[in-house]
């Protein structure tokens, strides 16, 4: 079913743009015209610079080598998350490998032109080791990851469970490099965990990844929770990367009256601009908290952003990662793809979360102290540092204790809205 719903978005891809060819006005077949004339201008120079490199390069070259390489290069150069896939890396995403493979347990994304740590999956290798959200992978096997790809980045990290990896890691809330040995394992993500009343009357529940199965376990989890007749609820989404759109909106949806908008997509292209409604929820009226951290992307910030422009609930910690684009895979003709950026993320008030994610209305950092630095360092400085030798810091793998001074102060900010939430109930 699914490998039929892509074929259609495929069909509905290619039809459109059949349609919106032959569905032009005279002022737009002009300027399409004029358009059409720059683009063949450069495709000569283009033309050119292969004639030259094949001719005068000092090495001979498969034109198909070289046209790739240019192809790679015109979607690197658009976003992070554009990418040509040759024909092994295409099927590699189609085709389920057979065998075991194991990685560390880390969601990952090129930010600022470097290897950044979108979130480290909890009770996975990489979690354990210490690997944070936000750390810049710098190094893999003492190689530099300056201008590697995301698939590249995805083949040099996963590889045989018990089998060791090493890399470094530029951690910016320290102004260090640090040095990982990660042995790898099967990675399997519980997408509901940690359900309980912390106080006697406030529940918690942490989403570690939407995935298909996270709606039942989460209704349960919720569900259980209400029978022991919570009378507020913190969510935690810190450290989740996301995963099924569908599934983050029916969560969604249980905090939400029915028919409210959670989260709209709007690309260049009109078959691209999607609206997402809720479903009446059961979870419509109490008190609630959402805990995000710069490790909470994708689905994790639909969520915060839906409720958020609600009006549903407050939203705590971090600001998140600002991962919000949808990338559409069009096959072409000789088994390769394209992996295209085509639409963005809203939230219901029409604030683009991409590159900027959701602010939160409490700021709280996950501990007390924490050293000012740049939020952002551009790459280049970054690999120049480590080129001229930069000195590392290792340190042990293990994960070290830390207060969780973020849900001790939901907690308090929760027993203040559930007192507040009982006066309202009182004088009605």
């Amino acid at each position: 079913m699914k490998k039929v719903i892509m074929l259609m978005v495929f069909i509905t891809f290619f039809v459109t743009i059949g349609y919106n060819i032959y569905s032009m006005d005279l002022d737009s077949q002009i300027s399409s015209k004029s358009l059409d004339q720059d683009l063949y201008a450069n495709l000569e120079i283009f033309s050119d610079v292969i004639n030259l490199i094949q001719e005068e390069y000092v090495e001979d070259q498969i034109a198909k080598d070289i046209i790739y390489g240019a192809l790679g290069g015109m979607l690197a150069s658009l976003d992070p998350y554009s990418q040509f896939l040759p024909p092994d890396m295409y099927k590699e995403l189609k085709v389920e490998t057979e065998g075991e493979f194991g990685g560390i347990g880390i969601v990952i994304a090129i930010k600022d032109g470097v290897l950044t740590i979108v979130s480290p999956l909890e009770e996975t290798p990489g979690y354990e080791a210490g690997l944070e959200a936000g750390d810049r992978i710098v190094k893999i096997e003492g190689e530099s990851t300056k201008g590697i790809t995301l698939l590249e980045a995805v083949g040099q990290l996963r590889g045989k469970p018990k089998t060791e990896v090493f890399i470094t890691v530029l951690r910016e809330s320290e102004q260090r490099l640090i040095d990982f040995k990660i042995m790898r394992d099967i990675i399997k993500i519980e997408s509901v965990k940690d359900t309980q009343v912390i106080t006697e009357n406030i529940g918690y529940i942490k989403i570690l990844e939407f995935q298909e199965n996270t709606l039942p376990d989460f209704r349960k989890a919720l569900n259980s929770l209400i029978q022991e007749k919570i009378e507020g609820l913190v969510l935690d989404l810190r450290n989740n990367p996301g995963g099924l759109l569908d599934v983050a909106v029916a969560v969604t949806s249980e905090f939400l009256p029915k028919d409210k908008l959670i989260v709209y997509t709007k690309g260049r292209n009109s078959t691209q601009d999607m609206e997402f409604k809720s479903k009446s929820g059961i979870f419509i009226k109490k008190p609630l908290i959402v805990l995000i951290n710069k490790g909470s992307a994708s689905g994790s910030e639909i969520l915060a952003g839906a409720v958020q422009d609600n009006n549903r609930a407050l939203i705590i910690g971090q600001s998140s990662f600002g991962k919000a684009s949808v990338q559409t895979i069009i096959p072409l003709k000789d088994g390769s793809a394209l992996r295209l950026t085509t639409a963005h993320y809203y939230t219901p008030n029409g604030s683009l979360i991409h590159e900027k994610g959701i602010q939160p209305d409490i700021l709280i950092n996950k501990t007390q102290f924490v050293k000012k630095v740049p939020e952002e360092v551009a790459a280049e400085k970054i690999f120049k540092e480590i080129e001229d030798g930069k000195e590392t810091f290792p340190i042990e793998n293990k994960k070290k204790k830390i207060i969780d001074s973020q849900l001790e102060q939901a907690i308090d900010i929760m027993k203040g809205l559930i007192q507040y939430n009982n006066m309202l109930i009182d004088s009605q």
